[in-house]
């Protein structure tokens, strides 16, 4: 399995975004990790190769099953029947948000049936999303009900370190109800269970608290000792290495010099600002607890800059090398 090329379908995201050019920007180095097949619409793909002014071309492929690629072609599923001709970069419509959600259905649909190893996403956009009618926050919440996943978890994997998530989209008023310590726990195993994979050694997990200095004792909040500390009670009660609730302030820091492999954050932002200042493009989204294999770009559609062949494409590169890992871990 070392040399093993997997078969990875690689989802446009939203088509006014800079999907497709960081696709066409990591195309050689995406070949060499990985056998990827573009799911999406060829004439994106045509206005992206002209943007970023490479020399590749555009082959339509039929299914996952038989689609080839090469470091000169592009093999391209065309997913979805909206009308995607006169998008214009940085445009919300409800034609690219369906076209966003019918590229990630197919690739679910046929990872789930055997055609492909698995799934990495380029970004999508939450006001597509919701222009089109669909009320899911993005992609983790349409992966997990498609594939009839209870329990799940966003991460963000970088640099060795490997981040869950108890709350995702969610306003900040309402992640103290949502915080229980059952949910904590289920996110607690997911990092147990991912973590080695991506690290190659057991993972020592450190739980973060939710309030400053980790309540400090009550003075800043009871959730601490009254929903935090049990799940990691539970989970150390289960042969886990947990440690918590930590300080957020310093719990970061000691992840950095290597005390920790795993962090299960309480919400969002908690997490990702910490993983995006340390170890920026090169982060990683993954969905951990899914029946097949999906990583994803850690960043936006970056409207600003799409459509003028600029866009950075390390993190595509880096979600498909997590893929690839993820598939030989998987198969071993």
């Amino acid at each position: 399995m070392k040399n093993y090329r997997p078969k990875l379908l690689i989802t446009l995201g939203d088509v006014a975004g800079i999907g497709p050019e960081i696709i066409v920007n990591a195309w050689p180095e995406l070949h060499r990790i990985a056998e990827p097949i573009v799911v999406g619409e060829p004439t994106v793909m045509l206005q992206a190769i002209s943007a970023c002014r490479k020399p590749l071309r555009v082959k339509l492929a039929v299914d996952a099953l038989f689609a080839q690629s090469s470091t000169e072609q592009i093999p391209v599923i065309h997913a979805t029947q909206q009308n995607l001709h006169d998008i214009r970069p940085g445009q919300i419509t409800a034609a690219g948000g369906q076209a966003a959600y019918d590229f990630l259905v197919y690739a679910i649909d046929a990872t789930l049936a055997g055609q492909a190893d698995g799934i990495v996403t380029a970004p999508l956009h939450k006001e597509g999303l919701r222009a089109a009618g669909l009320h899911f926050p993005g992609h983790t919440e349409i992966l997990a009900e498609r594939t009839n996943t209870p329990a799940y978890a966003m991460v963000l994997h970088g640099d060795g370190l490997t981040v869950a998530h108890v709350t995702l989209h969610m306003a900040l008023r309402d992640v103290f109800a949502r915080l229980t310590p059952e949910a904590i726990l289920e996110k607690i195993r997911l990092v147990h269970q991912l973590a080695p994979r991506l690290t190659g050694k057991p993972s020592r997990i450190a739980v973060a608290g939710l309030n400053p200095h980790a309540g400090d004792g009550g003075l800043f909040g009871d959730e601490e000792a009254r929903i935090i500390l049990p799940a990691v009670q539970a989970a150390r009660s289960e042969g886990i290495d947990a440690t918590g609730p930590v300080p957020v302030d310093t719990l970061f820091v000691r992840a950095a010099r290597g005390e920790f492999d795993g962090v299960v954050a309480m919400y969002h932002d908690q997490g990702h600002i910490a993983m995006k200042l340390r170890s920026g493009w090169r982060n990683v989204n993954i969905t951990a607890g899914l029946p097949i294999i999906r990583t994803s770009v850690a960043h936006g559609t970056a409207y600003d800059i799409a459509g003028q062949g600029i866009a950075d494409a390390s993190s595509m590169i880096a979600a498909v090398e997590v893929a690839a890992k993820l598939v030989q871990t998987h198969t071993r």
